[in-house]
């Protein structure tokens, strides 16, 4: 049943860039529309479900689960504010790989609180961030808007981290329901606030950006976010966001067949570096969650299984 949400998921967030720039380019929507929609869509439709089972389960929302929710909802609110925007300005492939550096991003995360990461671990950060040099690089000598591009699609990543970090927190003890429907509200009411500030407006648009919003809300939202979402229960934040880094090759594969997107070589390997890169930061953080089973297992040895200390990253 994951890999089938995997799947679904995985399929959801890689037409996100494709369609994001689609609807940019040919409507008059903006960024930040298209953020408040797919999130206010996405919560009403979330919390269908929860209502009907009755609304007092809002109620019992905990600080704690509150604090997280809100805390993920910030970092969805300026991920979205940042990530859409580079959309204008740069690649899809190249945004779409830098904002995918999250995995990075939370074994960086980790490290700062003091998490201590086997050699695999660094060398894969070091190949991945090698990789945002490559391509920023490039970008650099193109435009200074594709370079201003790169650099919100890695802040959209690092705050994706957080997302993902604290959406691991709050569903230790919620539901999928209860979490989305709290986080994608409240999120909705941050990208509102931004684009009050920033006066872009969240209405008033033609059919075809109407359109554009609608299938960026149902795939990459509904689709998406919410498979990624209910894997959190049962997958670690770290394992997921390996999971998203299949994302990459999509949103490039979708670029270039609907949008016609050519690269220069260099950024090709820029994105192949970060793929891999990720990949060696994910497996050796697999490799120290195997390590660290296995020594809890002999330490506990005669204890019931229930009661044998588990590590999981992202969750300490």
């Amino acid at each position: 049943m994951n890999f089938l949400v995997a799947a679904l998921g995985v399929l959801g967030v890689a037409s996100s860039g494709p369609l994001i720039a689609a609807t940019l380019g040919a409507t008059t929507v903006g960024p930040l529309a298209i953020a408040f929609w797919r999130n206010a869509i996405g919560a009403a439709v979330m919390a269908s479900p929860t209502l009907i089972r009755g609304p007092r389960q809002f109620g019992r929302t905990t600080r704690r689960e509150f604090r997280w929710s809100l805390l993920a909802a910030v970092a969805l609110a300026l991920h979205f504010a940042c990530f859409i925007t580079s959309l204008q300005l740069t690649s899809v492939a190249a945004a779409t790989a830098l904002v995918c550096l999250q995995s990075g991003w939370i074994a960086v995360f980790q490290l700062l609180r003091g998490t201590r990461h086997r050699w695999q671990v660094l060398a894969g950060l070091g190949m991945a961030f090698g990789g945002v040099v490559a391509i920023t690089g490039f970008d650099m000598g193109s435009s200074s808007g594709a370079l201003m591009g790169d650099l919100l699609a890695v802040a959209g990543g690092a705050l994706a981290g957080v997302y993902t970090l604290a959406g691991g927190r709050a569903r230790q003890s919620m539901s999928l329901g209860m979490y989305t429907t709290l986080c994608y509200g409240m999120c909705t009411a941050l990208v509102a606030l931004l684009a009050l500030f920033s006066g872009q407006p969240l209405v008033g648009f033609d059919a075809a950006g109407w359109l554009g919003i609608a299938a960026v809300t149902i795939c990459a939202q509904l689709v998406g976010h919410t498979a990624f979402n209910h894997l959190l229960a049962t997958m670690s934040p770290l394992l997921v966001s390996m999971i998203i880094l299949l994302e990459i090759p999509g949103a490039a594969l979708l670029a270039a067949l609907f949008l016609h997107e050519t690269l220069p070589a260099g950024t090709y390997a820029g994105l192949a570096l970060i793929l891999a890169g990720l990949a060696v930061v994910v497996m050796g953080q697999k490799s120290g969650i195997a390590g660290r089973r296995g020594a809890a297992q002999h330490n506990y040895d005669g204890e019931p299984p229930s009661n044998r200390p588990v590590a999981e990253l992202g969750t300490d």
